[in-house]
């Protein structure tokens, strides 16, 4: 609503509102950085795809390739199980068709076909190796699964062909008749049959239930547990969108999705007995992933002013423990406890040149003569102390004047004092002694995200530098 009104203003005031409004968009970026999230919440992402079925075990379509089969749809959940964001958890329904269709010229009872609906609910763990290929920089990145799931299945095979009569508005059905010469007739293959019988086509309605097929195995339960083996490329879009492309193989723990097993009886009239192993399919397909939940990959900084080259030894450096920076600090090395003004120097309430922390006499005559503890004397006690007065020898010059070396921590010359374990890596030429310059890189290296050091360290390293 402000930016509204400030157009308006602007306008009437004949101002180009469009020149304003630029100079605040750009002041805007310099107050906001992106960064990356270091530590993103992760959500459950959402996923769903179509794909092709194939069915493989003892009534199989001749034709099996990724392109070509039934179709099916996959819907899945996934969510990281470990600490690395390595493995994920996927459950997920699958469901889908599959066909099977045997065909015998030679042997017409090994003629045969099904179809049923599939229904898969399981759970897979997914590695998606991103150890070695960094979501990041990588836009195309394998992966790999395995699980368990439940099969749910109902198979059922075309036995007639429907035929509608608009006359009647009735339907009738043949049964179909497989002859050895390859052909599909409404009579069975019988002498008399052969100039009566009538060349009919499958119609694909698979409308009869394979127990009307008795062959000794109607007992079977219509589900089946199965292991799951997937492997694929998940192709990054953007930061929540993921296309994949897999394939997924499922071994079943059933002979009975086709009703074809070898357990079947072989003295039942022209029973089909199938090999001793178990019922697979295959389904390839595509996905689209949504993470719709998780954190934000990068997050906007707000910044309280814009990036200035500062001296952080000025901005932060306190070496008396004042509170008044030693920047603008006018008596620096105050001791502990004085009050200070706000130039950081000593409180003197009568004037007497004696601050208060160690002024005996508080209240002292405005002109008065007064000693080193702030008690007002008499001129003679001032004149006999001065003719006491005495020449300074050069080694006593530390204690009248202080000199840089023994300002620092009242150290004599040439004496270090030892680098604290945690400050040892900014003493880059490793010669006992952090310098001015190796306490800015570390500084540096803090509001770069790069330190190792809090502010709490930060400030100890200040004062350090200007104690040694």
């Amino acid at each position: 609503m402000r930016k509204y009104c400030l157009i308006i203003f602007l306008v009437l005031t004949g101002i180009s509102p469009v020149l304003v409004l630029a100079q605040e968009d750009e002041f805007d970026q310099l107050l906001k950085e992106e960064v990356e999230n270091i530590n993103p919440v992760y959500k459950p992402v959402v996923g769903f795809g179509l794909g092709i079925m194939n069915f493989i075990g003892d009534i199989e379509n001749k034709s099996f390739t990724p392109t070509l089969g039934t179709l099916g749809y996959h819907i899945n959940v996934a969510t990281y199980i470990d600490n690395g964001h390595f493995t994920r958890a996927n459950f997920y329904f699958m469901g889908g068709k599959l066909t099977g269709n045997k065909r015998s010229a030679s042997v017409p009872t090994d003629n045969f076909n099904f179809q049923t609906d599939i229904y898969n609910f399981g759970i897979t763990i997914n590695y998606d190796f991103d150890h070695l290929f960094s979501k990041k920089y990588a836009l195309v990145q394998p992966f790999m699964a395995i699980g368990i799931e439940t099969v749910l299945f109902s198979s059922k095979y075309d036995k007639v062909r429907s035929i509608f009569d608009p006359e009647t508005q009735t339907t009738s059905t043949i049964e179909y008749h497989y002859w050895t010469d390859g052909t599909i007739r409404d009579l069975e293959q019988l002498p008399e049959n052969q100039l009566t019988s009538v060349l009919i086509e499958r119609d694909f309605i698979y409308e009869t239930p394979v127990s009307d097929k008795n062959w000794g195995n109607n007992d079977y339960p219509e589900y089946a547990f199965s292991i799951p083996v997937e492997i694929g490329l998940d192709m990054h879009v953007s930061n929540r969108v993921t296309l994949r492309l897999a394939n997924s193989f499922h071994y079943t723990f059933s002979d009975y999705i086709d009703h074809v097993s070898s357990k079947n009886d072989p003295s039942i009239p022209d029973v089909i007995i199938g090999d001793k192993k178990t019922d697979w399919f295959n389904f390839t397909y595509v996905s689209l992933h949504l993470d719709l939940f998780s954190s934000k990959k990068t997050l906007t900084m707000e910044r309280l002013f814009r990036d200035v080259d500062y001296d952080y030894s000025i901005l932060f450096g306190d070496e008396d423990n004042d509170l008044v920076p030693d920047g603008w600090d006018d008596c620096p090395g105050t001791p502990a406890g004085a009050l200070v003004d706000s130039l950081g120097c000593p409180i003197d309430s009568d004037d007497d040149g004696i601050p208060d922390y160690r002024d005996d006499e508080m209240f002292s005559r405005t002109g008065a003569f007064v000693n080193d503890r702030g008690v007002e004397i008499t001129e003679d006690q001032l004149i006999s102390q001065l003719d006491k007065s005495m020449a300074v020898g050069r080694n006593e010059i530390d204690l009248y004047i202080r000199t840089p070396e023994s300002y620092r921590s009242g150290r004599t010359k040439g004496q270090k004092t030892a680098i604290p374990q945690k400050f040892k890596h900014v003493d880059k030429d490793s010669d006992g002694y952090i310098s001015y310059d190796e306490m800015l890189q570390e500084i540096d290296k803090y509001f770069d995200f790069k330190s190792n050091l809090n502010s709490t360290d930060i400030y100890e390293l200040n004062s350090f530098f200007f104690s040694q």
